[in-house]
């Protein structure tokens, strides 16, 4: 008898009359070391052999990521395009060393194997002797995933605690290598005059009252970059050490540092391109231009618009002898921007926000409407230092209703009307 061959929908070509079963090997490791480097190359010459040696097999290919992480899916090219493969229809079984090499997030690694499964391909993990076709399969692939999950975890843990004891003890630790006016040289930053000529005419012109986005356009640089680089206080030599960290070990989250961790300044760490009264007058003046859009607030920041995702910002309105101050989404004061988001009364934002600390419930037909016009409360209603240190978040829905995202991953609810 000839060979048979299928023809898929979309014109994909599947072999299916030689009656073996096609296998391939996914390989991973999340690190570049010389040590690795040589056991991913071992992995693979292992995987080709067994293949080869297996008369009822026939090589479909090795699919590997090297120097990535197990957590996030999306991030592997290699597993990606094994999945691809395999909704073609050329591979019928995936052999991969362990779980913790295939997925270290229990919810992607069962979601990924019950799709394989679907798709009639079998995933066979060597080193927990489970196949994803068993009838116990899924149940043990729950159980060490979970534990594969923890590990990680433990791993994270002890690697942050390394990094914040050499912060304690005057060590730089992790170095960010992508600063403009600077290049690191494995050892420490070393100034680039061409660069550094730039940056001082960036801080010379912001301490001279010029609009960011103005020093934005004629310098070539976008607005964000710019806004970072006149608050970093890498520029006159120093280094401000954990300013953000990893919420989410397993996510890869990062989340910015308002006092749920200790911070370490070092001082005169390497050259500096602006003398230290420049960087100071650069702070005074962020501080002006601050107090001019109300930035002083807890609530700055960590609102944002669920229609179109833009920030909310702070507006005064002063009537006779009343004055109503609102928040509103940043897109309705942009020209040429539309949007339908509900503006916020500061004073119900308030009394909202400190129920939600209190941790109690309150409904939204308890409340005033977002609509109904109350003079301002005293910010003294809320405690912004605690209301910082716990609220990551406020997401706002179209009808008004609040989501409030806490750090740690807690989220609460409020609904308007």
């Amino acid at each position: 008898m000839g060979e048979i061959r299928r023809m898929e929908p979309e014109g994909t070509v599947v072999t299916t009359g030689s009656g073996k079963k096609r296998v391939a090997a996914y390989v991973r490791v999340s690190r570049n070391t010389e040590r690795l480097v040589h056991s991913f190359s071992a992995q693979i010459d292992h995987y080709r052999k067994r293949i080869a040696d297996n008369p009822g097999w026939e090589y479909a290919g090795i699919y590997a990521d090297r120097g990535i992480s197990g957590t996030k899916i999306r991030k592997r090219e290699g597993l990606q395009q094994l999945l691809a493969d395999c909704e073609s229809g050329r591979i019928d079984i995936i052999l991969t060393k362990s779980i913790s090499r295939f997925a270290r997030n229990t919810v992607d690694l069962l979601r990924v194997v019950r799709y394989l499964k679907e798709l009639g391909t079998e995933v066979y993990f060597e080193k927990e002797g489970i196949s994803s076709m068993s009838g116990e399969g899924e149940l043990m692939l729950s159980i060490l995933g979970s534990f594969a999950q923890e590990e990680i975890r433990s791993i994270s843990e002890n690697i942050q605690w390394g990094i914040r004891k050499a912060y304690g003890q005057g060590r730089e630790g992790v170095r960010n290598s992508h600063v403009f006016g600077y290049q690191y040289d494995g050892s420490g930053y070393v100034v680039v005059p061409e660069e550094a000529m730039l940056v001082r005419q960036i801080f010379d012109e912001y301490i001279a009252g010029i609009p960011l986005r103005s020093i934005a356009g004629h310098c070539n640089i976008s607005y964000s970059r710019i806004r970072y680089m006149v608050r970093n206080e890498i520029y006159c030599g120093d280094r401000r050490f954990q300013k953000v960290f990893v919420e989410d070990p397993v996510q890869q989250k990062k989340v910015r540092n308002e006092g749920q961790l200790p911070q370490y300044y070092l001082r005169n760490c390497h050259e500096a391109i602006i003398d230290r009264s420049v960087f100071l007058m650069a702070q005074q003046e962020a501080e002006r231009r601050a107090g001019q859009h109300g930035c002083c607030s807890c609530f700055t920041g960590r609102l944002l618009c669920g229609i179109c995702g833009d920030r909310y910002t702070r507006k005064k309105c002063v009537t006779a002898d009343k004055c109503y101050v609102y928040w509103i989404c940043h897109s309705k004061k942009e020209a040429g921007k539309t949007c339908k988001s509900v503006n916020l009364k500061e004073d119900i934002l308030i009394r909202i926000s400190s129920e939600m600390l209190a941790d109690r419930d309150m409904a939204g037909k308890e409340a005033d409407k977002w609509k109904t016009t109350v003079p301002s409360a005293n910010m003294q209603e809320i405690d912004k230092e605690e209301f910082k240190k716990r609220v990551r978040q406020i997401i706002v829905s179209g009808d008004g209703s609040l989501e409030f995202y806490f750090y740690g991953g807690r989220r609460r609810d409020w609904k308007n009307g």
